[in-house]
């Protein structure tokens, strides 16, 4: 990287801070904080859903994959992923927006105190925020690893950076800075990744590129599926994904949340499918295109990506698709961290501390900005230590842990909305859970040669399973059950002006 290169990577880093500053003006209360008081646009609130969805790793793991096994890494990826989304569209995204619009709740699990009963809150808040703390750490440290491949830092140093400027934002500016940003992200990753794209079509001869470049690829390149990512894998993934991304992971949620209405909600998540579907695919060609253009390195072929922009593009445009390679990881980090910090300030702490149930209005927004400082600090910590040869180990085997809970965790989150399963209580809910941990470590640590689809669905498999059949033997139904539940799913879509009396009423 040149000083013009500095300059674009500066910039950046400078623009997200001033959106923060700005976005602090309209946070009054752990609503605005949280959910943006209910009062984001459907079409913003759309593109910080797909911004929010995925890392750095598309530059490096997911790139690997496209130089290996070319368009597999679309179709059994972002493809499903898409899919997913446009379900859970239908399914979950206006009831998660009717918890806030008619439940006044600012954290995505503050409604399950009601659903189910205290344990069941406690124990999935305190098993997602104590995993995610390590699951955002891996992510500082891939972001590290990316900057100081094209500028030299020190992984140290790149941890601290874009944590900090991460922190500044996210902190003073709530959902709201973490909306905006993540917009001027997808600006930069939009203008990046066509810069990328045409520069690769004009080294394979012009747009005709598009259709001849099959034939010099490597054999199978144009197979949908290929290796270990066959069809059972692919459908595996579309089970899992549309859980986790139609609100398992609570970050997305949030977005869902911090529309107007129902309405709006559902129209956000189509639009973020849509991104899913179309984008990815932009940005994978020259991926595709990598094996005749460039020669990876590494065995995983990690490297390509980086390789083929150092090759191909001239600086300054260099520095924009170096931004581009982890805006994505600092809006799913500033994302996670407003949810954990949601959880943590709505859920957790009031379950701990009697004086956290009577916060102020302006004690209240302060935990909420100390309870994101303090999840950011301990994953920068973290993420310094992944040098280390023995922690090394242990963070490969957390992450999997972390991947693990998102089926546990998403099922009694949302299927406990669903009239039909009002059955299925707080024993349902917290059998289901403890169950997807165990076939988790099973099929990942217990037993060996398990196939990889069948570690990526079973534990949301068994969650699932549990969950409705015990909700159909041993029927756990009460009154004020199917009120709540009424209140999510009935006609209508709710006042903003009840939410926000209901959130500063609770002690927010």
């Amino acid at each position: 990287m040149n000083s013009l290169d500095w300059a674009v990577l500066i910039g950046y880093f400078g623009v997200m801070v001033a959106i923060g500053m700005w976005s602090h003006r309209r946070v009054d209360d752990v609503g605005d904080f949280f959910t943006a008081g209910g009062r984001m646009p459907w079409w913003l609130s759309g593109i910080s859903h797909h911004m929010s969805g995925y890392s750095a790793v598309m530059f490096t793991g997911y790139a690997g994959i496209a130089y290996q096994y070319g368009i597999t890494s679309y179709v059994t990826w972002s493809f499903p992923i898409a899919v997913g989304i446009a379900i859970g569209a239908r399914l979950f995204a206006g009831r998660l927006n009717r918890l806030r619009s008619r439940l006044g709740v600012a954290s995505p699990l503050e409604y399950l105190k009601n659903r189910y009963d205290l344990r069941t809150q406690q124990a999935l808040a305190w098993s997602g925020v104590l995993l995610k703390v390590v699951d955002v750490g891996a992510k500082w440290a891939a972001i590290a690893t990316l900057l100081s491949v094209f500028t030299g830092l020190s992984l140290n140093q790149g941890i601290l950076l874009t944590g900090v400027i991460t922190g500044v934002y996210c902190t003073v500016g709530g959902l709201w800075a973490d909306a905006l940003t993540e917009l001027g992200q997808f600006v930069i990753q939009l203008v990046a990744g066509v810069a990328m794209l045409v520069t690769v079509l004009g080294e394979l001869g012009g747009v005709g590129g598009l259709g001849t470049v099959w034939d010099r690829l490597p054999d199978g390149h144009a197979q949908p599926t290929a290796g270990p990512y066959t069809l059972t894998f692919l459908l595996a993934y579309l089970f899992i994904k549309t859980f986790e991304y139609s609100g398992g992971m609570w970050s997305q949620a949030q977005r869902y949340m911090a529309t107007r209405s129902a309405r709006e909600a559902r129209r956000s998540a189509l639009l973020s499918a849509g991104l899913w579907l179309v984008w990815p695919a932009v940005l994978f060609f020259p991926m595709w295109a990598a094996p005749l253009l460039v020669t990876a390195t590494k065995p995983d072929a990690s490297d390509a990506y980086a390789l083929l922009t150092e090759r191909l593009l001239p600086h300054g445009l260099l520095g924009l698709v170096v931004v581009g390679f982890f805006s994505h990881s600092m809006a799913m980090c500033s994302s996670d961290a407003n949810a954990i910090a949601a959880v943590f300030t709505r859920d957790i702490a009031p379950a701990v501390s009697a004086r956290a149930r009577t916060w102020s209005h302006r004690a209240g927004l302060l935990a909420a900005r100390v309870s994101t400082v303090c999840f950011l600090a301990l994953s920068m910590a973290i993420a310094t230590q992944v040098n280390s040869p023995a922690f090394k180990d242990i963070i490969t085997v957390v992450i999997k842990w972390v991947a693990g809970l998102v089926g546990p965790v998403s099922i009694p989150f949302l299927l406990g909305m669903v009239p039909a399963l009002r059955r299925s209580g707080p024993v349902a809910a917290l059998v289901s859970w403890a169950a997807g941990l165990v076939a988790f470590w099973l099929t990942n640590f217990g037993l060996s040669g398990v196939e990889l689809q069948l570690q990526i669905a079973a534990p949301v498999a068994t969650s699932l399973v549990l969950f409705v059949l015990l909700g159909l033997v041993r029927p756990e139904t009460s009154d004020a059950r199917d009120a709540l539940l009424a209140r999510i799913n009935g006609p209508g879509e709710g006042g903003e002006g009840a939410a926000r009396e209901a959130v500063t009423s609770s002690g927010g």
